[in-house]
This record gives structure tokens, C-alpha cells and sequence, in this order.
């Protein structure tokens, strides 16, 4: 085992070694649908129920969630793997982004939520904070969307996608 000097490279090749699951986030900002995808959809609070993502601070997602105050989670189902690449994938339109997404409205803000997925939240912003090149996004649950059965999970394992049942 070796210590060598920290850096991003090596503090990203560690981090890469912690699984996660994959998230699709979307809000919508003068009546166009964002999304994106991550890796950091977390569980803060039962009481209440809050959530927080890391968004990297350039990413139109970010400016936009600022601007709504509201976003969608939809937690990737393993066979959703094209969606969570199409998500990530940097420079894509913003137009039309979701056509290739089977997805409905939420009841309680009105983001995209991804059909099939292994559940789906909607949030409401309540706080944000700086932390270096990234933002941590605080929001309360406003609802939570369980399908009745689910399949395997994506997840995200040193630098790429598996899935896990």
C-alpha cells in the first residue's frame, strides 16, 4: 500500500472506489427541461425529509435549479445505463433532451421524472452551498415514487457503470 502526494488525479481515483448509484436530476427554467446525471443524490434528514446532490459549479443544471427552486431524482434501473451516458454527456442540446427519456410530469412541481426508474423524488431548494469547483444542493422531499417491484440498480464503480441486483 502506498501514500503518495495528494492531488486530483489520486483523490479522484480513490473516490472512484466508493459504488454509487445513479441519478438523473431535471428542472425546468423558462420552459426548458434540464437534466443532468450524478452520482451524489444523499439522505440528510428524516425529520424533515431532506436530500442534498454535488453539482459542479459550470453546469447549466445548477444555474437553472437556482432559478426554479424545484428539481426531480430519478434513481437509474440498470437497463437505463444509455440515459445516465446521454445525461453525463457534456455539450448535448438543450433542446429536446429529454425526447429520448420515457418520462411524465411530477404532481408536485412539474420536472420530468424518468419512467422505470427504481424511484423518484421531488424536491424543493433549500439551501445552497459553495464547496470548491462544486455546489452542495440542500433540498426537502416533497414526494417520494416507489414502484412495485424493482430491478437491478446502475451503479457507478471507478470510472464506469455495473449494476448490482
Amino acid at each position: 500500500m502506498s501514500e503518495d502526494v495528494l492531488d486530483p488525479a489520486r483523490f479522484r481515483l480513490a473516490m472512484g472506489r466508493l459504488v454509487s448509484g445513479v441519478t438523473v436530476l431535471t428542472t425546468t427554467t423558462a420552459g426548458h427541461d434540464h437534466a443532468m446525471t450524478a452520482d451524489t443524490l444523499t439522505s440528510v434528514s428524516l425529520d424533515p425529509l431532506l436530500v442534498l446532490v454535488c453539482v459542479e459549479n459550470e453546469t447549466r443544471w445548477l444555474a437553472a435549479v437556482a432559478e426554479a427552486g424545484v428539481f426531480g431524482a430519478s434513481v437509474l434501473a440498470a437497463d437505463q445505463r444509455p440515459l445516465a451516458q446521454w445525461f453525463a454527456t457534456p455539450g448535448r442540446p438543450l433542446h429536446g433532451q429529454l425526447d429520448r427519456a420515457l418520462h411524465h410530469r411530477g404532481a408536485h412541481t412539474g420536472m420530468a421524472l424518468l419512467d422505470g426508474s427504481l424511484m423518484q423524488l421531488e424536491c424543493r431548494v433549500t439551501d445552497t452551498h459553495p464547496a470548491g469547483d462544486h455546489a452542495i444542493v440542500v433540498a426537502q422531499v416533497l414526494s417520494i415514487t416507489l414502484p412495485d417491484t424493482v430491478g437491478p440498480a446502475l451503479v457507478h464503480f471507478r470510472g464506469s457503470y455495473g449494476n448490482i441486483a
